[in-house]
């Protein structure tokens, strides 16, 4: 069963494909972020954890979604 797949926009040979690919994967990722680190905070976490678990400072983290 060695089907060839069709090329995906990670391996696609056209760079507008996969530059619209990461734009949409950046969204993505954006808004997953925003929505665990509101989670986090609604659970108690401190904005040292959730830079800590982002691999961020804690300033870094307050300034992006402390509003």
């Amino acid at each position: 069963m060695n089907q060839a797949s069709a090329p995906t926009a990670h391996d696609s040979a056209d760079p507008e494909t996969g530059l619209r690919a990461v734009l949409a994967l950046r969204r993505l990722a954006e808004r997953v972020e925003a929505n665990q680190v509101a989670a986090a905070r609604r659970a108690g976490w401190s904005w040292q954890q959730i830079g800590d678990a982002l691999g961020v400072t804690r300033q870094s983290i307050h300034t992006k979604y402390g509003k």
